[in-house]
């Protein structure tokens, strides 16, 4: 089932002139990393003897971009809303063969425009968050305040911030085991903030196929597991508020998120891989939070790429969602975190690139009858 999609710059939609010259329309959403937007255009000579599209004021810098694609029976899904930031002119003799490329980021580049430092004082990291997400009018997400960090007050550590806002809520959501973003959903302008642990639990939004001799969905998929990352944390510290010698400690061995399917890291590897952990907390709460960020963020040891066509999908691939493959056999059929998404929509189709990611694998074949081409039948 083929996709629309609309263009509106400050607000209003792009003219028929526009679509026509359109070539290409590129636009990246990514769970740890600001959207991108890139439109590719012909230039030519106007009436009055200037170049077409590139003193265009609707591209001027830090016009809003916005883009929105719907299927024909589906939701609208704001993709990207965001800036113009640069322009990138090729020319020729003539102006024969000559393109300008108009690229921007989402509105978290609204919250890199000034490096500050403050110190946030008697708040927890999804109160700072909330804070600072306010003050860019974008709507703190309700999942923020899931497994939050005690307030940090001045009997023991303060937060202090050197940085843009971005820059800091980006580090302070690692730290904490959560994905930092903001997004739109539906329409433009309703921009909302995430500063929360990735949401693993809910029902794929797309089931995307390989073998299936009907309705499969994508060509080809390149998946590689690695299982050389960290899959226990021995955390220790000494705490001013806590008199014993050896401070305290936390040795985590699950990350906090649901496994995707029936194996995780170091069930798979059959053995785990350790390491050390000592960071500033005020209690052993923090310490505890800390430790599992780091088996949070190690845990995606699994990781699928591929590209699939709307039309075929029936589906719009968002990030930060769970879509299912189906027909990889027993070990990689299942559900998948979408990390990124590309989208390359021009007059002929709308693809999407996709980086999927997992934190587990499937059962133990040996007590399966899955295999390669149990997708098919």
């Amino acid at each position: 089932m083929p996709s629309t999609f609309q263009l509106l710059m400050d607000g209003t939609a792009a003219d028929e002139a526009l679509y026509g010259a359109l070539a290409l329309v590129e636009v990246e959403e990514n769970v740890d990393l600001p959207g991108a937007i890139e439109l590719s255009l012909p230039v030519d000579r106007s009436e009055d003897g200037d170049l077409t599209f590139v003193s265009d004021p609707r591209f001027k810098p830090f016009a809003n971009l916005a883009l929105v694609a719907q299927l024909e029976d589906g939701q609208p899904e704001c993709l990207f809303d965001g800036y113009v930031l640069s322009h990138k002119a090729h020319l020729e003799t003539g102006i024969t063969a000559s393109t300008l490329k108009v690229w921007g980021q989402d509105a978290e580049w609204l919250m890199n425009l000034e490096e500050k430092a403050r110190e946030w004082a008697d708040l927890t990291d999804a109160d700072v968050a909330s804070s600072i997400f306010g003050e860019y009018d974008i709507a703190p997400s309700p999942a923020n305040s899931d497994d939050d960090s005690p307030a940090h007050n001045e009997a023991g550590h303060t937060l202090m911030q050197r940085g843009s806002d971005i820059q800091f809520l980006r580090r302070l959501a690692r730290r904490n085991g959560k994905v930092c973003r903001v997004a739109c959903a539906g329409q433009p302008g309703e921009r909302t903030g995430y500063f929360a642990k990735p949401s693993l639990d809910g029902e794929p939004i797309a089931t995307l196929s390989l073998n299936d001799p009907e309705v499969w969905s994508v060509d080809a998929l390149d998946i590689d597991w690695d299982v050389t990352h960290p899959t226990a944390v021995k955390a220790r510290q000494a705490l001013f508020t806590y008199e014993a010698e050896d401070g305290v400690g936390s040795e985590p061995t699950d990350s906090g998120l649901s496994l995707l399917d029936a194996r995780g890291a170091a069930d798979f590897a059959g053995r785990a891989m350790t390491v050390l952990l000592t960071a500033p907390v005020d209690d052993a709460g923090e310490l505890s939070m800390r430790a599992t960020a780091v088996l949070r963020d190690a845990g995606w040891f699994v990781r699928c790429e591929g590209e699939a066509d709307v039309a075929r999908a029936n589906a719009i691939l968002r990030a930060g969602t769970v879509v299912q493959l189906d027909g990889l056999g027993s070990l990689h059929s299942g559900k998948y975190f979408v990390w990124s998404v590309r989208h390359r929509i021009d007059s002929e189709a709308h693809k999407m690139r996709f980086v999927l990611v997992r934190n587990a694998v499937g059962p133990d074949p040996a007590g399966s009858a899955g295999g390669l081409l149990s997708g098919i039948f």
